[in-house]
């Protein structure tokens, strides 16, 4: 089947020399490329035969997802696929189950489906997704690739909770990579899938499951989910002195999910405090909480140009305000208790449709290198407000995350406090703050959330990820030539600059 050329919503015509060429840009419009052709997919067939036509013209390949990732991981100069008919979710499929698989909590989810999509379909299903982040509208898939996550100091990253994938690698083969032992009875794998290879070999697995996009074209992933299940989310004002305090003493591991906003600018009449939000969210007890967050807030995220004006005109006219009014946001999103079906606690709300970037690190839990990893980034924000009047303005978040298997996950072997360093879009001198929070924290082990603005080189990169070795082999055994390339696995030192364009 040949694949198909479409023009997409992230995706609108220029005009070159007499050949329109159509320009492919993020959800925030802070990542662009003109690549060669966009084609569409819709199936295994379509992925085939785009990989094909990618090596007889010598060019590159890569899948874009939904364009939510703020750095330069999904972009490509080559062929660029979009995935918005490759979707869909259904139970995975029990004749090619092994025996001991819980069949019960694994679902197929094809790799353009979004995670709202996947909420809706398990919710009808009376099942959940185990963990998510605050959004939901990434697809699975491409958010996993770049080891997305939640809070919780025992939930992994969302790559974690894949069992399977099927993709098509560089040299156009359909492969299903597991773990060894995995959840796919090689026989009747071999019978139904004639054609396919089934590896089950860890390094594979590990390197697939956070692979950027740089190992295959994923057609689809069986991951694991839970029940349907009620949280109970509480927020309760607090600062940074008292926060560090209840971090010494285990806070974090005291809850289910626990997470942390924190105004970078200190006030207050005499000792100054960084105002914070502690957010935990637990199993509901007796005491349910509202069925709502406050009604303000969502109102407000509701209208998110008003948000975006009220800051951006504090930022030109008096840009001394912006603490004042990220301590009024603080307080404004505090609640007693909000009780929901888990991905609607999980997801923060209409806070997601005000127009932001970010920048996020990820920091070891071990010997408190987290606290002093937050103490250096409220450090060069006074800084930069002091010197010149360059603000985040946007809370800083901090969110927990247990390690993760996936060989160059920011969590591998480790436990993992992300700093997550949000601005809002138009933010004067917003992306410089971000390198140099990134500068700062170089020597505290630091590994940048890879969908998200990072500047790192590869040099830089050295001795951050003790696996990356096996990382490299399993992407030099499953794309030999190169074929996924990008500017973003250049930039790294994933693939070399000589590889073609």
């Amino acid at each position: 089947m040949k694949a198909r050329e479409r023009s997409p919503r992230r995706l609108r015509p220029r005009l070159l020399g007499g050949f329109t060429r159509r320009r492919w840009e993020n959800d925030t419009g802070n990542q662009t490329v003109d690549p060669v052709r966009v084609m569409h997919a819709g199936g295994v067939d379509d992925l085939v035969a785009a990989v094909g036509e990618a090596r007889d013209a010598h060019l590159t390949v890569r899948c874009a997802g939904s364009g939510h990732s703020w750095s330069d991981v999904a972009l490509t100069t080559g062929y660029l696929i979009t995935p918005e008919e490759l979707t869909g979710v259904d139970v995975a499929d029990p004749s090619l189950l092994v025996a001991s698989a819980d069949a019960g909590h694994l679902v197929c989810v094809r790799s353009g489906t979004t995670i709202r999509e996947v909420n809706a379909w398990l919710d009808g299903q009376k099942l959940g997704l185990i963990q998510m982040g605050g959004f939901d509208g990434q697809t699975f898939v491409g958010a996993a690739a770049t080891s997305t996550h939640g809070s919780g100091v025992t939930f992994p990253p969302l790559c974690d909770y894949i069992r399977s994938v099927d993709l098509v690698d560089g040299t156009g083969a359909c492969r299903r990579i597991e773990p060894a032992g995995g959840v796919t009875d090689a026989a009747a794998f071999a019978r139904t899938r004639p054609g396919w290879t089934l590896d089950q070999r860890d390094d594979w697995f590990d390197a697939a499951i956070c692979g950027m996009g740089c190992l295959g074209l994923i057609a689809s992933a069986i991951i694991e989910v839970r029940d349907r299940f009620e949280l109970t989310e509480v927020r309760t004002l607090s600062t940074w002195t008292q926060v560090k305090a209840d971090f010494g003493a285990g806070a974090p591991g005291r809850y289910e999910h626990y997470e942390v906003y924190i105004n970078p600018y200190a006030r207050g009449k005499g000792a100054l405090e960084h105002r914070c939000i502690v957010t935990t969210r637990q199993p509901p007890g007796t005491d349910r909480g509202s069925g709502h967050r406050p009604i303000i807030p969502e109102l407000l995220g509701d209208l998110p140009w008003i948000t975006a004006l009220i800051m951006r005109l504090a930022g030109a006219i008096v840009p001394s305000l912006i603490p004042v009014l990220l301590d009024t946001s603080l307080s404004a999103i505090t609640s007693k208790g909000y009780t929901n079906v888990s991905y609607r606690v999980f997801n923060i709300g209409s806070a997601n449709n005000v127009r932001a970037y970010s920048a996020e690190m990820a920091v070891p839990t071990a010997n408190d290198v987290h606290i002093e990893a937050m103490d250096r980034v409220l450090e060069v924000a006074e800084e930069y407000r002091r010197r010149g009047a360059i603000y985040h303005t946007s809370p800083i978040s901090m969110r927990f995350v247990a390690p993760s298997r996936a060989s160059v996950s920011m969590m591998e072997g480790r436990e993992t406090m992300m700093i997550e360093l949000i601005q809002l879009v138009d933010t004067d001198g917003g992306m410089e703050i971000l390198a140099a929070h990134e500068e700062a924290l170089a020597d505290l082990g630091v590994r940048p959330h890879w969908g998200q603005i990072n500047t790192v080189s590869a040099a830089e990169l050295v001795g951050r990820y003790p696996r990356r070795g096996e990382w490299d082999g399993a992407r030099r055994a499953l794309d030999p030539d190169g074929l996924f390339a990008g500017p973003f696995s250049k930039r790294v030192g994933i693939t070399a600059r000589g590889v073609r364009c």
